[in-house]
C-alpha cells in the first residue's frame, strides 16, 4: 500500500474543521443524533470516541504491511471491536449512570463510520505518527460537532449547560430591561393622560398602563430541543451555516488580490 500522504500537522488541522467528520463528511449521525441531549452526554460519548480511534488507528498504523485487501475491513472492524468492548467495561465500572443513559450506542461505536474511515483512509497508508494525529484531530472534529449540537440543545431545551442553570441568568438580565422599559412606558402613558386631562380632551384611543405593560416568560426553555425533533432541527441550522461559511472561506480564495 502507497505510504505517501499529508503530513502529521496536516492531518491534525484538517480533522478539525476543513474535514469535521459531521459537518464535512457527514459521518456518525447515529451518535450525533442521539446523545446530544445534553453536554455530559455528548462528551462522554466523544471521548470513548477519541479512545477507540486513537487506538485503532495506532494498532492499524503498526500493521498496515502485514494488511491483505481482502481482509482489511475484518480487520478493521476486529480491531475497534476490542477497544470498544474496553471503554464500553470502564464506563460500566466507573460512570453506571452514564453508561446506562447512553445505552446501546456505545457498543454501536464498533460500526461508526469516522473510525472505519480513518483505518482505511489514513492508518492502513501512513506511519503511526501521522495516524496519531489524523485520529486526534478529527476526534477533535467529533468533539467540537457534538459540544455546538448539545450545547443548543441542552439550554435551549432545559435552560441548563453541563447542568448548570444558565437561562435564569438571562432572565435576570431580560427582567431588568423590561422592568426599565415599563418604566418608560410608564412615564409616557402618564404624560399623555395628564394631557388628556388638563384640555379635557377625549381620551382618543390612549391606551391604559396595565394594557401597554410588557411581561417577560419565567423560563425560556423550547422542551422540543431535548426530543428527538430537536436533534434534527439543530443538526439542520449547523449545516447550513457551516456550508454558508465554507461558501464564504471559498469566495474569498477565489477573489483576486489588489
Amino acid at each position: 500500500m502507497a505510504k505517501d500522504g499529508p503530513a502529521p500537522l496536516e492531518r491534525f488541522i484538517n480533522g478539525i474543521l476543513p474535514e469535521n467528520p459531521v459537518y464535512r463528511q457527514l459521518l456518525g449521525m447515529c451518535p450525533t443524533l442521539a446523545v446530544t441531549g445534553n453536554m455530559k452526554a455528548a462528551m462522554t460519548m466523544s471521548a470513548a470516541v477519541t479512545f477507540v480511534l486513537i487506538c485503532a488507528n495506532l494498532i492499524t498504523s503498526l500493521i498496515r504491511n502485514l494488511l491483505k485487501p481482502h481482509l482489511r475491513i475484518l480487520v478493521f472492524t476486529l480491531t475497534i471491536a476490542t477497544f470498544v468492548t474496553i471503554a464500553d467495561r470502564l464506563l460500566q465500572a466507573f460512570l453506571w449512570d452514564m453508561s446506562k443513559e447512553l445505552g446501546p450506542y456505545v457498543p454501536l461505536i464498533i460500526v461508526n463510520c469516522i473510525i472505519i474511515c480513518r483505518c482505511e483512509v489514513c492508518a492502513s497508508k501512513q506511519g503511526p505518527v501521522t495516524a496519531t494525529a489524523d485520529a486526534v484531530g478529527q476526534s477533535l472534529g467529533f468533539a467540537l460537532a457534538l459540544a455546538t449540537i448539545a450545547s443548543v440543545r441542552e439550554i435551549l431545551g432545559t435552560g441548563t449547560w453541563f447542568g448548570l442553570e444558565v437561562i435564569k441568568g438571562v432572565n435576570r438580565v431580560v427582567n431588568l430591561l423590561v422592568t426599565a422599559l415599563n418604566g418608560i412606558l410608564y412615564g409616557v402613558v402618564s404624560a399623555l393622560n395628564w394631557v388628556v386631562d388638563l384640555f379635557g380632551v377625549s381620551a382618543m384611543g390612549i391606551p391604559s398602563i396595565d394594557a401597554v405593560k410588557w411581561t417577560w416568560p419565567a423560563a425560556l426553555t423550547w422542551s422540543v430541543m431535548i426530543l428527538p425533533p430537536g436533534a434534527f432541527i439543530v443538526l439542520g441550522l449547523l449545516l447550513g451555516a457551516a456550508n454558508r461559511i465554507g461558501e464564504i472561506r471559498e469566495k474569498r480564495r477565489a477573489a483576486p488580490v489588489a
